[in-house]
């Protein structure tokens, strides 16, 4: 298991990589070109750029995230084909920095979602992300997206966009119609033409799961579930499109059990990395994101970490949202303090499960 930790650039992060540096049992990072517009080539140049100041802080990027796909790929358009070269490009591009893996999504328009992006957490003051369906009737795709700008304390936020979402109304109007085996079409169309790339090269591709885990807006979503993903893997059966398992997002569906998911895409060794993180259920499709401590939330850590270790023990983890404590600001789930306690404490879980498997 190698723990990192996301990272968006030397100009684009509250969090220095000499912080990062400091975390107990830190190796590296998940990076992110957060300027890049869906569909444009991640030059050579730009990737060495991001990546010199990583080595020379002693720290490792073999996991890239959010190479977004552009949603005329999604949607089937007669343009996908050029953007999919260009995705093709960047993939050769990434591999020749040491990159292993990319972090992507499917999901139309919107690759994630909360209504609340500082709730205060009443029981000790500290704020996280937070979502209630019943806000969204409330509020409709352009408002949720004008809040959410609003209240991103300055930063970008991955996902969100400016020029991928200045069209929303007319792209949201494009995918009226579309079903969940329309988009799964279209996604193959895009695995056959990558994954050959994938093989090639020696990337392996992870998707990262719907979130939260059930349709928004009407719009079709196809990886929300254990047998979304068996879907997936299946529509180019190569260990080079895998599964980026986010315990949040797959977790906001309470009938999803995590680490039956894990252990299951772990023995078909289709798991090359994981976003670790716990919740709270609030409710009905309502919930806020909780510190990694397993009795802060609702899913169980030890059992998650002990389902990697027996399955996946080589895969690529890191903490994934944090909450924004000791008067932290930041980007939004992505302070640095909540984080490094959850690296922490993923890392003493680890260590105990490692030494009781040696005991035995």
């Amino acid at each position: 298991m190698k723990m990192t930790f996301r990272w968006f650039g030397e100009n684009s992060d509250s969090v220095s990589l000499s912080q990062i540096r400091q975390i107990p049992g830190m190796t590296g990072l998940m990076g992110f070109l957060d300027y890049k517009a869906a569909g444009e080539v991640w030059t050579e140049e730009e990737i060495e750029r991001y990546m010199a100041p990583i080595g020379k802080a002693g720290l490792e990027c073999e996991v890239i995230e959010s190479v977004n796909v552009h949603e005329d790929i999604k949607m089937g358009l007669p343009a996908r084909d050029e953007y999919i070269e260009n995705y093709k490009t960047t993939i050769r591009n990434l591999a020749k920095s040491g990159v292993k893996v990319i972090v992507y999504n499917f999901m139309p328009v919107f690759d994630w979602l909360r209504t609340d992006l500082a709730r205060v957490i009443e029981e000790d003051g500290s704020n996280s992300l937070y979502f209630d369906e019943k806000d969204l009737g409330a509020m409709g795709p352009l408002e949720i997206v004008k809040k959410t700008a609003e209240n991103c304390n300055g930063f970008s936020l991955p996902g969100w966009e400016p020029e991928r979402l200045a069209e929303l109304e007319k792209t949201l109007k494009q995918y009226e119609g579309m079903t969940g085996d329309d988009l799964r079409e279209n996604y193959k169309y895009f695995l056959n033409a990558v994954i050959p790339v994938c093989e090639e090269t020696g990337i392996r591709m992870a998707c990262h799961p719907d979130d939260p885990a059930w349709p928004i807006f009407g719009l079709p979503r196809i990886a929300h579930s254990q047998e979304d993903f068996d879907k997936i893997v299946k529509l180019y059966d190569s260990p080079a499109n895998g599964v980026c398992l986010c315990t949040g997002s797959l977790g906001s569906e309470p009938g999803n059990d995590i680490p039956s998911i894990i252990r299951h895409f772990g023995e078909m060794d289709r798991l090359p990395c994981l976003h670790v993180r716990n919740i709270k259920h609030l409710g009905y499709r309502h919930f806020r994101e909780a510190s990694h401590l397993s009795s802060d939330g609702d899913l169980d850590m030890y059992a998650i970490m002990k389902a990697v270790y027996d399955t996946c023990p080589d895969v690529y983890i890191r903490p994934d949202h944090g909450r924004m404590i000791w008067n932290e600001v930041g980007r939004p789930g992505y302070g640095l303090y909540d984080r490094a306690l959850g690296a922490t404490y993923l890392n003493g879980l680890w260590e105990a499960i490692e030494k009781s498997e040696n005991n035995k």
